[in-house]
């Protein structure tokens, strides 16, 4: 099986996942710029959450040029993590209506660690069907920044019980570490062209 219907489905679905969140987002009925203060936390996690659906978009659309055929287990491991990312919806409404409160955060730092895992699910799925000499396998080599991710998310999220903003700066510093594009896949790609 070709890869367009499974690029073709995830990215509809993540599409959807972004319009769901913007649609949380409820305008003041009030003209004052103060009206805007208490829409801060909704407005701030709203951006935490695009910010982290705009990386694994861009990040599983790198991914997917790694593959040339897909397999059921990479059909079931991309629905995993499509899963996941459909609950940022939900993680991203609970911890911007609760001001950033200690389970709401921790929850949402759970929703982040699973969703990291499916990738890395999915990651595992594509190179058992390409090999351990794939492009896939070459480019991420020893995946630190994946790595990397997972520790952080497992540390914040019982430190989100200590102070919210504690975990909440963790979740942030994460997308900071996937921000900057990572370039592996390009790399080993430009090398086969």
């Amino acid at each position: 099986m070709g890869k367009n219907r499974l690029e073709a489905f995830s990215d509809g679905v993540i599409a959807i996942i972004i319009t769901i969140m913007v649609l949380e987002l409820k305008a003041p009925h009030e003209v004052e710029l103060s009206a805007l203060k208490p829409m801060l936390p909704v407005f701030l996690s709203y951006v935490l959450s695009f910010v982290y659906v705009a990386i694994y978009w861009n990040n599983h659309h790198h991914l997917l040029h790694t593959v040339k055929h897909v397999s059921s287990a990479i059909l079931w491991a991309n629905l995993h993590l499509l899963f996941w990312l459909s609950l940022f919806p939900i993680g991203t409404a609970w911890i911007g209506e609760n001001h950033i409160a200690p389970l709401p955060t921790a929850l949402y730092g759970c929703i982040l660690l699973m969703a990291a895992l499916a990738y890395y699910i999915l990651q595992t799925a594509i190179i058992a069907k390409h090999g351990r000499d794939s492009l896939l396998a070459s480019a991420i080599g020893r995946d630190w920044k994946g790595k990397l991710s997972l520790v952080l998310y497992v540390t914040a999220i019982p430190l989100s019980f200590a102070h919210p903003w504690i975990g909440n700066a963790i979740y942030v510093l994460v997308a900071l570490i996937w921000l900057v594009p990572d370039r592996r896949i390009e790399r080993v790609l430009s090398k086969t062209e």
